[in-house]
């Protein structure tokens, strides 16, 4: 692997926040290599990648969340990669944080962090949802809870708090593909829970290092909007729980879409 670490964005068709993005990751405080891949090729992102010099791959396979996830996976030639989403900022500090936890882990398979959201271009990184998710994920402010597959796995068994652009994944320890077909908004709880279950370090960096953007049209609220979430939500509580209590845990887990609305 020729870099130590690459940023590969996923870009879909013209997201008025891709440069944004892009920004974020060329002000980063250890730099790192950075790639964009898409399968909806355009002179938008052309011109992008062109004026910041960014290499562009083109996903002429199979479509799709997860395709497209695995495509810029395979296309980064590092050991770290995070799969960063157009929308996005990252903090300045955000590689540079990850590294040094990751440093500290053995056998890291995947490294995230805090995160705060951009909401109508205002930073907010204190609401319900992400006390909620703070609060799951306070057992693995403890290094040595990092290898603990009990710990991770009662984490994910009560939802997905990883945040999934926030994650770096370490591709020396891991299987290719990294996530599945078949998801449309638990495809990266549906990873984390498989990957729950190999021996390795989950790297928790307990910082705020990168704003997730809630906005209308991102895919998460669009999928709020058909009702598939819920189904998907069953399935992944159902790995973990019987019947009765993966349906209960569903009613609660789904108050949290109302947070994705602006």
């Amino acid at each position: 692997m020729k870099e130590e670490h690459i940023f590969a964005i996923c870009a879909y068709k013209e997201s008025a926040y891709l440069e944004a993005c892009i920004q974020s990751l060329k002000r980063q405080t250890r730099k790192s290599k950075i790639i964009l891949a898409t399968s909806t090729p355009n002179t938008y992102i052309e011109n992008l990648c062109s004026k910041y010099q960014i290499p562009m791959y083109v996903n002429k396979g199979e479509k799709g969340i997860t395709q497209d996830w695995n495509f810029a996976y395979q296309c980064a030639d590092s050991r770290y990669v995070t799969i960063a989403h157009q929308d996005d900022v990252y903090l300045p500090d955000y590689w540079e944080k990850v590294y040094n936890h990751i440093k500290r882990a053995k056998k890291p398979l995947i490294a995230f962090g805090d995160y705060g959201e951009l909401r109508n271009k205002t930073v907010v990184t204190d609401n319900k949802l992400l006390k909620v998710k703070r609060t799951m994920l306070l057992p693995l402010r403890i290094r040595k809870f990092w290898s603990s597959k009990f710990i991770r796995r009662r984490i994910l068994s009560f939802g997905c708090a990883i945040c999934c652009p926030s994650v770096t994944f370490d591709k020396k320890n891991l299987p290719q593909p990294v996530f599945r077909p078949g998801f449309r908004s638990a495809e990266d709880w549906e990873a984390w829970e498989r990957l729950s279950r190999r021996k390795g370090s989950f790297v928790y960096v307990h910082d705020v290092i990168m704003y997730h953007r809630i906005h209308e049209e991102s895919e998460t609220s669009i999928i709020l909007k058909d009702n598939a979430r819920k189904k998907e939500d069953y399935t992944m509580f159902r790995k973990f729980w019987p019947a009765p209590i993966a349906k209960m845990l569903v009613k609660l887990y789904s108050s949290s879409e109302k947070s994705n609305e602006l």
